[in-house]
């Protein structure tokens, strides 16, 4: 029997049949839903809000978490969701990471029971989206350097400010903002509406193009003290939350590059040049099977990151270095994809040059490359370079 070009080394061996079966149903959502109208959606800048419903209706929302309506998944099917949304598109895992990994972990982790009543069921059935506030213009690799800030007013607080980049925001019902205090960091729930607060789109992107990013103002926004995640101070709280975004990512890579493999391998098959198909050259065969190798490497690094999640030794080094690895991994794959494909693959005929785009933003965002092998340095000389 040949081996899966997927699954080279059989990794899925070791998942159990829930989390294939998690994989499958989000595969059918992928295919069926998503692969038809993403090329569309990417050409049109538009995010695909039609599909929300569906993702909600899997139980994609808040998978990993426990109780208010969230599915308890294990740490291997949550990884693998974010493998095949990703393998539609990086707009779709990042869509869902956000609310999952951004927005529903904090709350869950660091929330008061009233605010995880309020919010983790509605943004689990998908009525409510949110977006996370850290990332400022002046900040970029560093998110100890956050200007935005919050000052008590009576029993309220005074949230002033800006953030970029984030994705969502505009069509977000509830920003979790991340600001200074006279205390340390805190997090701040910021409903849509609130006076003061704005959401502005961010266009003109040429990755990304299916998912909504914005920037976010805050003008003396008025936060009552129940809008305040009381579970956490200092910049722990949204580094915490990053780590978890970071997992996800690890995983949702793969599903990018194993989409253009899929279509190098049909492509290289059907396609004959000087006589024969394409797949027949040794030079391209050598090609698709170094893609098969990364890709091989990168699942079993995810499932080693799943093991250690699971039981709570999971660190934030480790999956700096996963992250670095499979981001990279994915990346080279795209390009080299897209060249192959010869002058066809600057075409959105085709996906490896869409899944290249995105990966630009993938490998740079929730931590750049060098930031993540810096943390790996980090971790094993013991003296921060940063």
């Amino acid at each position: 029997m040949r081996a899966s070009p997927a699954d080279f080394l059989d990794v899925s061996a070791h998942f159990a049949p829930e989390d294939i079966a998690v994989r499958d149903s989000v595969a059918r959502l992928v295919d069926e839903k998503v692969l038809p109208i993403i090329r569309e959606c990417f050409e049109q800048h538009r995010f695909p809000g039609e599909l929300v419903p569906h993702m909600a209706s899997l139980g994609l929302f808040g998978a990993p978490l426990e109780g208010y309506g969230c599915a308890g998944l294990g740490s291997i099917g949550y990884g693998l969701i974010s493998q095949e949304l990703e393998r539609g598109d990086s707009a779709l895992r990042s869509f869902s990471s956000v609310q999952t990994s951004l927005c529903m972990f904090p709350l869950h982790r660091y929330g008061s029971e009233e605010q995880k009543q309020r919010w983790l069921p509605a943004m689990a059935r998908g009525e409510v989206i949110g977006c996370f506030g850290l990332t400022e213009s002046q900040g970029g690799s560093d998110p100890a350097n956050i200007r935005t800030h919050a000052r008590r007013q009576g029993a309220d607080w005074v949230l002033s400010g800006s953030k970029m980049w984030i994705t969502n925001g505009s069509l977000a019902h509830l920003a979790v903002v991340w600001a200074q205090t006279d205390d340390g960091i805190r997090g701040f729930l910021v409903e849509r509406g609130m006076k003061g607060f704005e959401a502005r789109e961010i266009g003109n992107k040429f990755s990304l193009r299916a998912s909504v990013t914005s920037s976010l103002f805050f003008d003396d926004v008025r936060i009552p003290a129940a809008n305040v995640l009381p579970g956490i101070v200092g910049l722990k709280g949204p580094l915490s939350c990053l780590t978890q975004a970071r997992y996800g990512i690890c995983w949702g890579v793969i599903g990018a590059a194993q989409a253009c493999l899929a279509e190098l391998l049909e492509y290289t098959a059907s396609r004959e040049l000087f006589g024969r198909r394409l797949a027949e050259n040794q030079a391209i065969q050598i090609r698709l099977a170094d893609m098969s190798r990364r890709i091989s490497g990168a699942q079993l690094m995810a499932l080693q990151l799943a093991q250690l999640k699971d039981r709570g030794a999971m660190t934030p080094a480790q999956v700096s270095m996963v992250k670095w690895n499979n981001c990279r991994m994915a990346l080279d794959v795209a390009r080299d994809c897209r060249d192959m494909l010869g002058g066809a693959g600057i075409s959105a005929e085709h996906g490896p040059i869409r899944h290249m785009l995105n990966l630009e933003s993938v490998v740079t965002y929730e931590g750049t490359e060098t930031i993540h092998q810096l943390a790996v340095g980090r971790e094993l000389t013991g003296y921060n370079a940063f």
